[in-house]
């Protein structure tokens, strides 16, 4: 739809809202001329990259390991492994992944925060951890949040770092402090030799201004309602369906701009390749498609 033919509702007065949709909510309606699989090229780019699988893995602890990273790589994905999480913080990371696992709900969200603030991030580990999945000879990348990229990119960078995800809830091209200098993100781009991925974003104008800092890629999803508690907890979300498509419309006007095509890569919202009333109540699990 265009400008004119946006459906918008009131919420109260003054303040007008957009129908938005979740994936669970949309169908893909067959066209009349259908395509052999055979025919069908999933291969997409990640600046100098070229993958056979159009699937990351979430840099969340619970996902990727450096040994879950190797396998998805030789598959044709990629596995992004949280570089801030339990792997750089513990020599023995499945021991404390056993605990969290163990852990009853009513004590798991203590738990979790006593593990990850025993050990703060040691950047030796890191390193280690980066060179185990760069020895395999699979394409290496890691997520780092945007408070605290520059102090451990200079580490990740020398142990051999592919690709750069600058990860949060929500990251804005632009960021406002009094209190501490902001993260330039499009001179911090400019100046990396390595492709990067920004994200999450769920609009328009905030995956667009992403793109225009440099990322080859912008990571879409803040609240799909997928694995991702972010709704629930801080009452912040855009559901996914909607997300990706106004991404996609920024995508087109950036390439209209620029020439430069930027990944489109949601983050979350889907848990099967069908809608089925049984599992639309259950617990989704967290992955990437990229559009």
């Amino acid at each position: 739809m265009d400008g004119g033919d946006r459906v918008e509702i009131e919420i109260g007065r003054g303040k007008r809202g957009r129908r938005a949709y979740g994936l669970d909510e949309i169908a893909i309606v067959p066209s009349r001329r259908t395509r052999d699989p055979e025919d069908v090229d999933l291969t997409w780019e990640l600046g100098p990259h070229k993958l056979e699988m159009p699937l990351l893995a979430s840099a969340m602890d619970g996902v990727v390991s450096p040994a879950t990273a190797i396998e998805i790589g030789k598959l044709g994905g990629l596995g992004v492994l949280n570089l801030e999480g339990i792997q750089s913080r513990y020599e023995d990371p499945d021991a404390e992944l056993r605990k969290i696992a163990e852990y009853p709900p009513e004590t798991a969200t203590a738990g979790l925060q006593d593990i990850y603030r025993a050990r703060d991030v040691d950047a030796d580990l890191m390193v280690e951890r980066i060179k185990e999945i760069k020895a395999s000879g699979v394409l290496t990348a890691g997520s780092l949040t945007p408070q605290r990229v520059e102090q451990f990119i200079g580490p990740a960078l020398d142990a051999g770092l592919d690709i750069l995800v600058i990860q949060g809830t929500v990251v804005s091209a632009e960021h406002v402090s009094s209190s501490v200098e902001p993260l330039n993100l499009k001179q911090f781009i400019a100046d990396l030799p390595v492709p990067v991925i920004v994200g999450g974003c769920a609009s328009y104008s905030t995956a667009l201004h992403l793109m225009r800092t440099g990322a080859v890629g912008v990571l879409v999803g803040v609240g799909p309602g997928a694995a991702c508690t972010t709704r629930q907890v801080i009452g912040v979300g855009v559901p996914q369906a909607t997300a990706i498509a106004d991404a996609a419309g920024a995508r087109m006007q950036h390439l209209l701009e620029t020439g430069q095509y930027v990944n489109v890569i949601a983050d979350g919202g889907m848990a099967y390749g069908g809608r089925s009333e049984e599992h639309t109540s259950e617990l989704q699990s967290r992955q990437y498609l990229v559009c």
